[in-house]
């Protein structure tokens, strides 16, 4: 298993983490993504952790808190081995404060995930949404708080725009408070928006990219075909209605060109999708997911080796769309003279960090 470091925090993480979506099994989301818990979930971490994969990323939300409960469970008696991950600020509960990141909401939830966590810390704490409602000034303050207790270690934001995370690294410095080191986004060959703005962002910032749903939400996991219909046993059926969108011409595009480089390596679409990730700028870690262990084995597959430049280039160019504004001038070189060094830097995406 190869180790990167979490942005500018100095703090070593996985290149793969394990995401605990798939524990609990409750509510019409996370039903459909899998029903794993007791032996079944310690089976699965044991496959992690003897692969090097010690980074277990869940949330308050998942399954209703039964996600962290599972994973606490499974990892009693090797605490020391892991690196928690968890997240707070969606809805948990029909009260008015059972929402958001205030300073009573993000206490509370943090004693609760310890809690259910069986842990007296939480390695990574992320803030789940950009809470608009509650003053960023206060939002840092509480964090800063969780850090000096001791109850947290390091910070990230998942799902922020570009602006709310310079917002919130620009209050830490202000004040003196803990920055934030992570940023867990969505991040796939048929999901490119992070690269416009939150990667110069991640560069600019030392701020390292934590990828969920690097399949694409299961559509990357070569079941989805070009004028097929969707397999009988794909989560999509149930689950499309949560997912980012995307042009289905793209995704055969894309699909194909994964078609063609795994007949030519001998690997499969989710490892040359996954392995494709690991060569972008900021990424820290990629979390893949399994509701079994034939999954899970299959994706560690993704690490040990590497695409050639020839084959990320094919990659690139099938995944490729055409920026917002007011970014596309940077990205056709109609400015690149005077393009900003962080913007620059993304030019040859296919370059590792």
């Amino acid at each position: 298993m190869d180790y990167r470091l979490l942005g500018t925090s100095g703090f070593k993480v996985p290149v793969l983490g394990f995401g605990a979506g798939t524990f609990g099994g409750k509510g019409p989301l996370f039903s459909a993504w899998g029903h794993t818990v007791g032996d079944e979930a310690r089976r699965l971490l044991d496959i992690c952790l003897e692969a090097g994969v010690n980074l277990f990323d869940t949330a308050d939300v998942y399954s209703d808190g039964a996600s962290e409960t599972i994973l606490g469970e499974a990892l009693k008696g090797r605490r020391d081995r892991a690196i928690i991950s968890t997240k707070l600020t969606l809805r948990v509960g029909d009260g008015p404060n059972d929402v958001g990141a205030s300073r009573h909401h993000l206490v509370t939830g943090i004693e609760r995930a310890l809690k259910r966590l069986q842990t007296d810390y939480i390695d990574l704490l992320q803030l789940h949404h950009f809470d608009a409602m509650t003053p960023v000034e206060s939002v840092m303050r509480t964090l800063d708080d969780l850090v000096r207790e001791g109850k947290v270690r390091y910070l990230g934001a998942s799902n922020f725009s570009g602006w709310q995370l310079m917002k919130s690294q620009a209050v830490a410095d202000r004040h003196g408070y803990t920055r934030l080191v992570a940023n867990q986004t969505y991040y796939s060959l048929i999901g490119r928006d992070y690269e416009w703005e939150l990667m110069p962002l991640g560069l600019d910032q030392g701020v390292g990219a934590v990828v969920w749903s690097p399949l694409g939400w299961g559509r990357l996991t070569g079941k989805i075909r070009r004028g097929q219909p969707l397999p009988a046993g794909s989560r999509l059926h149930e689950t499309a209605g949560f997912a980012p969108p995307v042009d289905e011409e793209r995704l055969y595009r894309v699909v194909d060109a994964l078609d063609d480089i795994a007949a030519e390596t001998g690997k499969t679409v989710p490892q040359i999708a996954l392995n494709w990730l690991l060569q972008r700028p900021t990424v820290s870690t990629v979390l893949i997911g399994a509701r079994n262990e034939e999954q899970l084995r299959q994706n560690l597959g993704a690490i040990g080796w590497h695409l050639s430049r020839e084959q990320i280039t094919r990659l690139d160019a099938a995944s490729a769309v055409t920026p917002p504004y007011p970014y596309y001038p940077y990205w056709n070189g109609q400015f690149a003279e005077r393009t900003p060094p962080a913007v620059q830097s993304t030019s040859s995406l296919g370059d590792s960090r």
